[in-house]
């Protein structure tokens, strides 16, 4: 049986949590209703027709990103074919609502927006004042140890600290005596140095070379690579 703590990740379960801590819902609930009541050229929804657990913040949103490295943008840049569910709900909802829903948008891993896959993308439609409304979710769900994974490129510091930890493994692996006959803690702190160099200078090379960027810069940028 798997691990519990190795069992994929449902994005969609970690986005409610996130809402739900960043968001008071009842103060929210109120909010939106107000807002769904006023006209809208667009993605005009009747509030008592919606499923207020599928409604997210941008700010749930760009959390949910940066934890686990994922792209939100339109959908128009999204390159595999929506698949035939997704094109049903939003007949429904535009149905149900009398409306013509513009503006979707797909949050997805970063590769899913360059060639076909088929890990957890979402699909959201904006209902105004920074909120999105989670149309259908497809796909198998994250890998179990995506977000520990990605948690280097999270920001700088983390980035760092990762590198420490590597040189100081890396330093500790080199045979004692390799370049003098005795140990000492200089000896030790000056290959631990070099090692922490050198993986500073070979990440910058890649990351520069190959346009990589931290997660809080590119999760609704369609122009840093991943």
């Amino acid at each position: 049986m798997e691990m519990e703590l190795l069992k994929r990740t449902n994005i969609t379960n970690y986005l409610k949590k996130t809402e739900q801590h960043i968001d008071g819902r009842d103060v929210f609930l109120k909010n939106l209703k107000d807002l769904l009541e006023k006209p809208r050229a667009i993605n005009n929804f009747q509030f008592n027709k919606l499923d207020s657990n599928n409604v997210y913040h941008i700010d749930t949103i760009k959390t949910t990103c940066v934890n686990y490295r994922l792209r939100f943008l339109d959908v128009k840049y999204f390159k595999p074919q929506l698949p035939k569910e997704a094109f049903d709900k939003i007949k429904q909802l535009e149905t149900e609502h009398n409306t013509v829903l513009g503006n979707l948008k797909i949050m997805a891993p970063s590769k899913l927006f360059k060639l076909e896959d088929k890990d957890d993308p979402l699909l959201f439609v904006p209902i105004g004042n920074q909120h999105y409304y989670l149309i259908h979710k497809w796909g198998s769900d994250l890998h179990p140890l995506r977000r520990i994974m990605v948690w280097p490129f999270k920001n700088v510091l983390n980035f760092l600290l990762v590198l420490v930890a590597a040189s100081y493994l890396a330093t500790l692996l080199v045979p004692d005596g390799l370049f003098s006959k005795s140990s000492s803690s200089a000896q030790f702190l000056i290959i631990f140095f070099f090692t922490f160099k050198s993986l500073v200078a070979v990440a910058l090379f890649y990351g520069f070379a190959l346009g990589k960027n931290f997660n809080p810069f590119i999760w609704n940028s369609k122009y840093f690579n991943a």
